[in-house]
């Protein structure tokens, strides 16, 4: 038992000393800067200047360049914005130099072949990633200087309709409902002609009758913007109608609408922006 003793004793011993190092070695870090980027060489950026959203990286060469807090500035005043936007997703450069500006009641469509990055620019302006390059903003302020107000603003609804197929479609929609603070579960049931299967396991549904489920959530808790990435696919003719109709209500009450299509849904007024302008070109 004394040899135990000892071993714990001198083992407890050295946990303190290194414990004593980490704190002189984070107290001298908090007295003063460092002099380099802890993701790459280079020396910090001059006083009020800060990154843009993200963090500085360098990619094959090339450094994402800081970005000074004056250009705030140029950043539209009031709307959802994103000026020279870059993504990647793993090695690949998907597009870059790609900027849009979007004012209330607006809505902008998204184009392009499969693969050029639709997808990816609804995930970034959901804050679901970071821009390789450039900024986002709302109201003249970038998202990511409050990603969680961000997120609370939008409703994303992506390829996958999010549904749990034991709960029943009311079930379901009060759950999405009740995590943005409970909303008008009937009134969006009828809108997208679901009052009838209320109560029926969602694993009964039908492909488009789950596409009219997820989409059901935009207006059971109202949110001033609108990702929809492909919002059209499996609907039918009726059920078409009713989308257009919802994001008519939407633009009309001073929301913002970004959707990507294949299918043509016509709206009044929307700005197109097709991503195959955008592909990052070999160097």
């Amino acid at each position: 038992f004394r040899h135990d003793s000892i071993e714990i004793g001198s083992h407890s011993q050295r946990l303190l000393t290194g414990r004593e190092a980490i704190s002189a070695r984070l107290g001298s870090s908090q007295r003063s800067p460092p002099d380099r980027f802890i993701d790459g060489p280079g020396t910090l950026p001059p006083a009020g200047v800060v990154a843009f959203c993200g963090k500085r990286r360098r990619f094959g060469g090339i450094i994402r360049p800081a970005m000074p807090a004056g250009r705030h500035t140029m950043l539209p005043a009031a709307g959802f914005a994103g000026i020279d936007l870059a993504c990647r997703r793993g090695e690949r450069l998907v597009f870059a130099g790609l900027s849009f500006s979007l004012a209330a009641g607006g809505a902008l469509v998204l184009t392009g072949p499969n693969g050029s990055g639709k997808s990816s620019l609804l995930r970034l302006m959901a804050g679901l990633g970071r821009p390789e390059a450039g900024v986002l903003s709302w109201d003249g302020a970038p998202v990511g200087e409050d990603p969680p107000a961000h997120r609370a603003r939008l409703h994303f609804i992506g390829h996958q309709e999010a549904v749990k197929p034991l709960l029943s479609v009311a079930e379901n929609l009060a759950f999405w409902a009740g995590m943005r603070g409970g909303g008008d579960v009937g009134q969006a049931l009828a809108r997208f002609r679901l009052a009838a299967f209320a109560g029926s396991p969602c694993r009964l549904l039908s492909a488009g009758q789950r596409r009219r489920l997820a989409l059901a959530r935009l207006l059971a808790s109202p949110a001033p913007l609108w990702l929809l990435d492909e919002p059209a696919t499996g609907l039918d003719s009726d059920a078409l109608d009713d989308l257009q109709a919802a994001i008519a209500a939407q633009r009309e009450a001073g929301g913002f609408v970004v959707l990507s299509t294949h299918t043509e849904l016509p709206m009044a007024g929307a700005a197109t922006l097709c991503l195959s302008d955008f592909a990052a070109r070999p160097a």
